[in-house]
């Protein structure tokens, strides 16, 4: 009797925080901010600001799911993640992954969907913060290592979606493209989900059978092995994307155990 009141209650504090992720977006970021846009400043101390109060939105958000009993969280090695400069490379197991990471970092960045230019509601803070759109490759590229060379926090998925349970995983080249032309340091974020929940091929309602846990493990900065400075540049990102992809599979294993 009791596991279905829990079972009951989690879906009904899933469906309720869903609904709020979408009542703040309309909102604060389609209401209120564009009332106080102008009074947090310009250029990068505008940048700076919006994205210090998109990481405190988050942080909320994240503690308020928590409070509810919908999930806990954890975070290894999280002060490493406000390093200024660094290129974060992260796996994809869940919904939440952005959320959690930009709720732990003060000054964080992403790349975008161009759709998201036609939201009213998030175009504005879109702007306001800096994010990248996924245009063209070589702009993406570009704004990326500029974005680096300011002191931010890059938040980049090298698989592109959300991993699939059960499957190994598949970096693709964008993040070694990135870190190639950025000579950023890389800072690797190995997450979990368990049990796993909001996958790709999971509805929000499809919940697991008990609370799950989210986690960060913060590793140290990622030492690329020597590459040839002769080598292609197609060559090199499959070079560099191959280690990155063997790390994180290492890792993933290492932390999965019993």
């Amino acid at each position: 009797m009791f596991d279905r009141i829990n079972y009951f209650w989690r879906l009904f504090g899933t469906g309720t925080s869903f609904f709020l992720f979408g009542a703040v977006g309309v909102l604060f970021w389609g209401m209120l901010f564009p009332l106080i846009e102008k009074f947090i400043g310009d250029g990068l101390q505008k940048k700076l600001r919006s994205r210090a109060i998109m990481n405190r939105i988050f942080h909320i958000y994240m503690e308020f799911m928590r409070a509810i009993g919908i999930l806990t969280y954890e975070v290894h090695g999280g002060e490493r993640l406000n390093t200024p400069g660094r290129l974060v490379i992260a796996n994809h197991p869940s919904l939440l992954d952005v959320v959690f990471l930009i709720s732990q970092i003060r000054n964080a960045t992403c790349i975008v969907k161009p759709a998201l230019a036609a939201n009213p509601f998030m175009r504005i803070p879109i702007r306001a913060m800096g994010y990248i759109y996924a245009d063209d490759p070589e702009t993406v590229v570009k704004q990326c290592a500029e974005e680096l060379h300011e002191g931010c926090s890059l938040i980049v998925f090298p698989e592109g979606t959300r991993t699939t349970p059960g499957k190994p995983l598949k970096f693709m080249r964008g993040a070694a493209t990135i870190a190639l032309q950025s000579k950023a340091k890389i800072l690797p974020v190995i997450i979990g989900c368990t049990p796993t929940t909001l996958t790709k091929r999971e509805k929000w309602y499809q919940i697991p059978h008990k609370k799950f846990t989210l986690s960060l493990h913060v590793e140290e900065d990622f030492e690329l092995d020597a590459i040839d400075e002769n080598a292609s540049r197609p060559l090199a990102t499959r070079n560099i994307t191959r280690q990155l992809e063997k790390y994180f599979i290492e890792r993933q294993a290492r932390y999965e155990r019993p």
